[in-house]
């Protein structure tokens, strides 16, 4: 049976995997989804690998409208208007950690190590701002056997970061210097450089996938405490400044709030009916 309401969830996971500093993890955590993306990502590498379509197709086709419709949008966005766009989703991050806080029932179940865990994966992520830096790569027009090595190994790296709260796959790319040809050459869809980034983001998350899913399985408690940690410290990665222009500053508030109301809906709304 397939969930058709999982377009609009890959569709948001889409978008946030396309912004640097955002995590589709943590959209997934949001919508209430992340354990079941997690088994169903390791049910795809399964005989039973079947069952998983139902939910995994309509998720993809989300995803698959999110680089489509999307990539020219949010190019744009982040270069006319990044403090806004950053503020929406640091809005969006910070809305989320009570529901997260509230799904492993941390007034009972947080003992001091996890709170150590949370603190320690907050600084970890919150230091990797020292990395970020103006120059995301320059675009590749031409590309040569090497270059679609690196784009695969890229997406390997980067799925693994885009499964996990609260870490960017999109940062990843900002690292390793290939978002600009990635973000490129989604938004003029070119063929080749999508299969092969794909190729790299399917290995890379039926890895990630099996780990975190052991984790969850052995060590919940610790596993959402580190989780938690790696979302509330991603928001110092996001922080763009404050530009005191009153027209700039009056829109990065309204999209703050903005994204911290749309948290506090999606939760509600998705939490209720899962």
């Amino acid at each position: 049976m397939f969930r058709w309401k999982n377009i609009y969830r890959g569709l948001l996971m889409g978008i946030s995997d396309l912004i640097p500093g955002v995590s589709g993890g943590t959209i997934a955590m949001v919508l209430g989804i992340y354990k079941r993306l997690i088994s169903g990502i390791n049910g795809l590498m399964s005989k039973n690998w079947k069952k998983e379509l139902g939910f995994f197709i309509p998720l993809l086709i989300g995803v698959v409208l999110a680089i489509i419709l999307v990539s020219k949008v949010m190019e744009k966005l982040l270069n006319n208007y990044p403090q806004p766009t950053f503020y929406f989703f640091i809005g969006l991050i910070i809305g989320v950690i009570p529901f997260l806080l509230k799904t492993v029932e941390f007034k009972k179940t947080f003992k001091p190590v996890h709170y150590m865990l949370l603190v320690i994966a907050a600084v970890l992520i919150a230091f990797t701002v020292v990395f970020k830096g103006g120059d995301s790569g320059t675009v590749k027009e031409a590309l040569q056997l090497k270059d679609y090595v690196t784009l695969f190994f890229s997406g390997w790296l980067a799925s693994t970061a885009m499964i996990l709260p609260g870490v960017s796959g999109s940062f990843v790319l900002l690292l390793l210097g290939s978002y600009q040809t990635v973000i490129h050459g989604l938004s003029s869809f070119q063929i080749p450089l999508i299969l092969t980034v794909g190729a790299g983001i399917i290995v890379g998350l039926s890895l990630t996938g099996k780990a975190i899913s052991l984790l969850l399985s052995k060590y919940t408690v610790s596993t959402y405490a580190v989780m938690i940690g790696l979302v509330t410290g991603s928001v110092v990665v996001l922080y763009p400044g404050f530009k005191s222009d009153s027209g700039i500053a009056i829109a990065s508030i309204m999209t703050f709030l903005l994204g911290i109301g749309a948290a506090f809906l999606l939760g509600r709304i998705e939490h209720k009916q899962t």
